[in-house]
C-alpha cells in the first residue's frame, strides 16, 4: 500500500510563471529524496541532483545550488532560508506546517495558506485568501508594476525638480526681472503634479516584470544629477534664444512675453521626461497609448494653450508670435537627443 498527496492544481502554472518573472524556486522538504524528485518533476521543474540537509553546505555562498534539498528539520529550513538572504538573496517561504514555522519567520517574507496551521498563519507575513499558488506570481507582478512606477516618479520629479531650480536660480542672476511670477510657478506645479498621477495607473513593458527595482542610492544621485542638469541646459538654452536669437521688439525685456515661453517651455520639457524617464518603456508592440502617454500630451497641449488663453492673461501671460515657437523647438530637438543618449548610459534603478 502506498500512500500519495495530490498536487496542487494550479502548482505547475504558478511556477511557470514564478520563472517567467526571474523568480528561481527552491523545494526544502523534509520528505525523502526520490519523493521529492518525482513531485518536482510532475510540476516541470527540474530538481537537478536532489541533496539531503545533512549534505547541504554552510556557505552561505553554497546554499543555492541545490534546487531541492530533502530530509530538512524545522532548523534546516530556517539555516537555508538565512544562508540564502546571507547571500543577497530576497527569500519568500511559503509553508503550512508546524515545521515550517521557524523558515517562516527567517524568510523575507514568509507566506501560509489559509488552510495552513494556526501558528504558521500567525508566523506569515502573506496568508493566502484561497490555495492558489498563481496569487503569489500576481502579487509579484503587482509589487513590481508599483515599484517600478515609484522608481519612475522619482527619476522624473527629482530631475526636472533640480533643472528648474538650478535654471531659476541663474535666470534670477542674469535677468533684470523675475524669471517667472509666483502664480505662474504654482500653475505650472499644479499642471506637472496633476500629470504625473498617471504613473499610478502605467502598466511598464514586460522587462520591467523581469526582476525587481532595486533602488541604488549613489547611482540613482547621479543620474538625478546628470538628468537635472541636462534639464538645466535645455532652459538655459532658451534663454539664450530668448534673449539674443530672436528679432523683435526688446525680447528678453518684455516680461509677459519672456514667462510665456519659458512657462510653454517648462511644460513640454516636463512631458518630454515624463515619456523617455519612464520604467519599463512598452516596446511600441501596443498602438494604444497609456496614460503616460496620455498624460504627457495633455502637459504639452496645456503648455501650448494655456499662455493665449483668458486664465493665461490672469496668470500675466501673454500669446506668443509664430516666430518664438521654432527656435524652442530646435532646443526641444536637441534636448530629446541629449536626453535619449544621455539614458542609454546611465540608470539609477537596476534590475536583479
Amino acid at each position: 500500500m502506498t500512500f500519495r498527496d495530490a498536487l496542487a492544481p494550479t502548482a505547475a502554472e504558478a511556477l511557470r510563471g514564478l520563472a517567467d518573472r526571474g523568480v528561481t524556486v527552491k523545494v526544502l522538504t523534509g520528505d525523502h529524496p526520490a519523493t521529492a524528485a518525482r513531485a518536482c518533476r510532475e510540476l516541470g521543474l527540474d530538481p537537478g541532483e536532489v541533496r539531503t540537509a545533512a549534505a547541504q553546505p554552510a556557505d552561505p555562498e553554497a546554499a543555492g545550488e541545490a534546487t531541492v534539498v530533502a530530509r530538512c528539520t524545522p532548523e534546516d529550513k530556517a539555516r537555508i532560508v538565512a544562508a540564502l538572504r546571507a547571500a543577497g538573496h530576497t527569500v519568500g517561504f511559503l509553508g503550512d506546517g508546524v515545521n515550517d514555522v521557524a523558515a517562516l519567520r527567517v524568510a523575507d517574507v514568509g507566506l501560509a495558506p489559509r488552510s495552513a496551521v494556526g501558528v504558521a498563519r500567525e508566523s506569515a507575513d502573506v496568508v493566502l485568501a484561497e490555495k492558489d499558488l498563481r496569487a503569489i506570481g500576481h502579487a509579484i507582478t503587482a509589487g513590481r508594476h508599483a515599484s517600478g512606477n515609484i522608481a519612475s516618479y522619482l527619476r522624473v520629479t527629482l530631475s526636472s525638480n533640480l533643472g528648474n531650480v538650478v535654471a531659476m536660480l541663474a535666470a534670477g542672476l542674469l535677468l533684470p526681472f523675475l524669471p517667472m511670477l509666483p502664480a505662474q510657478v504654482l500653475a505650472q506645479n499644479l499642471c506637472f503634479d496633476a500629470a504625473q498621477l498617471a504613473f499610478a495607473h502605467d502598466r511598464p513593458g514586460a522587462a520591467a516584470l523581469r526582476g525587481p527595482a532595486v533602488l541604488r542610492p549613489r547611482s540613482f544621485l547621479r543620474f538625478v544629477t546628470g538628468f537635472g542638469l541636462l534639464n538645466a541646459v535645455a532652459d538655459l538654452a532658451t534663454f539664450a534664444v530668448l534673449a539674443f536669437a530672436l528679432d523683435g521688439p526688446d525680447a528678453v525685456d518684455d516680461e509677459a512675453v519672456f514667462h510665456s515661453a519659458w512657462f510653454t517651455e517648462n511644460l513640454l520639457t516636463q512631458a518630454l521626461v515624463m515619456l523617455l524617464l519612464r520604467t519599463g518603456r512598452r516596446d511600441g508592440a501596443s498602438r494604444t497609448p497609456g496614460p503616460v502617454s496620455l498624460a504627457a500630451a495633455g502637459l504639452a497641449a496645456v503648455g501650448l494653450l494655456l499662455p493665449p488663453s483668458p486664465l493665461g492673461t490672469a496668470l500675466g501671460m501673454t500669446a506668443l508670435p509664430a516666430a518664438y515657437y521654432l527656435l524652442p523647438a530646435v532646443v526641444l530637438g536637441l534636448y530629446v537627443l541629449a536626453l535619449t543618449a544621455a539614458r542609454a548610459g546611465r540608470g539609477g534603478v537596476s534590475r536583479r
